[in-house]
């Protein structure tokens, strides 16, 4: 660990000292994306100087152990345990800091969220959750942009797609794919029975083309008249795009926008996500179908997370960690969960790299 770590550090140092020369300040691209590498690194470098700074306290203390004067011994004893345990605290930190890093992590993201099981009430919820994450995304200083909406008759949302600009979103979003559970009284209830239902969330890391290429007889377009509204020129022209990817059967139709070629930049946007999703599937999982991949199929018994309006808590059940706060969660306040599952991921992941 300490090869590696030494080793980083001197790229540090490299990087500082190609960012100050001539030739590097007058090419700008080049010049972002070393000022990136440098970035990358140094939180981790911070660590593993103060790490040497307390072993160093560490040995020196040691040497005083051997004073004679015994008022420098019993405080040398002390400073010897807060370094230790300072020592042990940074030794963790750095491990997290070595593990492979997802190399997804820095992409921004295309949110999908669906009503599951539960009807009108689903919808509504579907539109509560995607509140919940443009407020997130609000807190984080991220971009949301709605790509695909389907609105279901009460006000909320059949399926509602959205790309969400922002540094390392996907990093802090990924975990919240899966199943999402309500539990409460709907508005249309007269005995005020509480129901359960179930919205889907799929979180797919944003694929360029680097990312994903297609061949030209990898897809088949399909224009048709949009059956939604949206006034006379969306009604009367042929603008909706559907796109199949043939290879996988993966089809996205887009009809939200009144021009044909943006219905199609924003279909193209949609499948390059899934697409992509569904080759890091297959790294680590049988599943075929990427949506499956990440949210399964709806139903209530199938839930990540589940929020219950007569209690005010929501619970995440990968973690068993349970919130009495249902309203500023519900308002975008969530990061105690991300926080809580990235730790949990790298505990999990550092469990694995000791066992092998």
């Amino acid at each position: 660990m300490i090869a590696k770590l030494e080793s980083l550090e001197a790229r540090y140092l490299e990087l500082e000292t190609m960012l100050s020369a001539p030739d590097i300040l007058s090419d700008q691209e080049r010049f972002r994306s070393l000022s990136k590498a440098h970035a990358d690194l140094r939180e981790v470098v911070e660590a593993f100087r103060e790490y040497k700074t307390h072993k160093e306290d560490l040995e020196n203390n040691t040497l005083l152990l051997e004073d004679s004067d015994p008022e420098i011994r019993a405080m040398a004893e002390e400073e010897i345990k807060i370094a230790e345990e300072k020592m042990l605290n940074f030794e963790q930190k750095l491990k997290i800091f070595l593990l492979p890093k997802d190399p997804m992590d820095e992409k921004n993201i295309i949110l999908e969220v669906r009503a599951g099981t539960g009807g009108e009430e689903a919808a509504l919820f579907a539109a509560d959750i995607f509140r919940m994450y443009c407020r997130y995304a609000e807190r984080k200083g991220w971009k949301v942009e709605i790509i695909s909406a389907s609105d279901s008759s009460n006000g909320g949302y059949k399926e509602i797609i959205a790309e969400i600009n922002g540094a390392k979103a996907y990093s802090q979003m990924k975990f919240e794919a899966g199943t999402h559970r309500v539990q409460r009284v709907p508005e249309t209830e007269a005995q005020g029975r509480i129901h359960t239902s179930a919205i889907t969330v799929a979180i797919m890391p944003e694929a360029e083309e680097v990312d994903v290429n297609f061949k030209p007889e990898e897809l088949r377009f399909d224009v048709y008249r949009s059956s939604g509204p949206g006034g006379q020129s969306v009604n009367t022209t042929d603008s909706a795009v559907r796109v199949t990817h043939l290879p996988t059967g993966i089809t996205v139709a887009c009809q939200d926008e009144k021009s044909q070629h943006k219905n199609k930049t924003k279909a193209l946007k949609i499948l390059r996500a899934r697409v992509l999703q569904l080759e890091q599937d297959k790294h680590h999982a049988q599943l075929a179908d990427t949506r499956r991949a990440q949210v399964g199929s709806g139903d209530r018994s199938e839930r990540i997370r589940t929020y219950n309006f007569p209690q005010g808590r929501v619970s995440d059940h990968r973690i068993n960690l349970t919130l009495y706060k249902l309203d500023l969660v519900l308002d975008g306040d969530i990061q105690e969960f991300v926080d809580a599952l990235t730790t949990n991921y790298q505990a999990e992941a550092l469990k694995v790299q000791g066992d092998n």
